[in-house]
């Protein structure tokens, strides 16, 4: 594994600091810092609730026109309630919709939004935007179940979700013992630890 390099700030440019900041704690968000200095520079910092990651605005912070920061994701386990409790904020924020068509959650207008949660309530698939007073574009996303690769800690939500994955280890491990001439494999909990953490964090499992 080489050095990890963890995504911790995002810069959105804005022309009106003090402007952005009330925005961002009318969301909720917590402020982290805002340090002005006597050559102009000027750095406010917030953190949505539960992330990792925060964002970043100020004086002299970017040169890229403000405003242009578009498609900035927060993800959501529950896309309606998360739009709710940002339009009780008073924040004008879109109606939940899915893509049409792929991309179209990338795409201002609803020619290729169609109305609604996904149809199949697939993980990913759900989606709202709202705007900071700039332009700068936020996209809301519903994840409710991480893609392989996209999860680092083996941690089960419930009952249903250890029990597939209890399935999928014992059909898994079914195969194991037939590669290994159909012998009772006695390091079988061992075996199931392995390939469970593996499968969940998406992870190849070594023989």
């Amino acid at each position: 594994m080489g050095t990890e390099l963890k995504l911790e700030a995002v810069v959105v440019p804005v022309a009106d600091v003090d402007r952005a900041k009330a925005f961002y704690a009318g969301l909720g968000w917590r402020e982290d810092a805002d340090f002005a200095f006597d050559n102009g520079f000027r750095i406010v910092q917030f953190t949505p609730p539960g992330s990792p990651a925060s964002v970043q605005f100020g004086t002299a912070v970017t040169t890229a026109k403000p405003g242009s920061a578009q498609g900035i994701y927060l993800v959501v386990d529950d896309i309606n309630a998360a739009r709710a409790e940002i339009a009780a904020r008073g924040v004008e924020v879109s109606e939940v919709f899915h893509p049409g068509a792929p991309g179209a959650q990338f795409e201002p207008g609803a020619a290729n939004r169609a109305d609604g949660r996904d149809a199949n309530g697939g993980s990913y698939g759900s989606f709202a935007t709202f705007q900071d007073p700039d332009g700068n574009t936020w996209l809301l996303q519903e994840v409710t179940t991480r893609l392989p690769g996209r999860v680092t800690e083996a941690a089960y939500e419930s009952v249903e979700d250890l029990t597939a994955a209890l399935q999928r280890a014992a059909a898994a491990h079914g195969e194991h013992e037939k590669r290994h001439g159909g012998e009772y494999d006695e390091q079988w909990p061992a075996w199931y630890a392995s390939y469970m953490i593996a499968d969940r964090t998406g992870q190849e499992l070594s023989e």
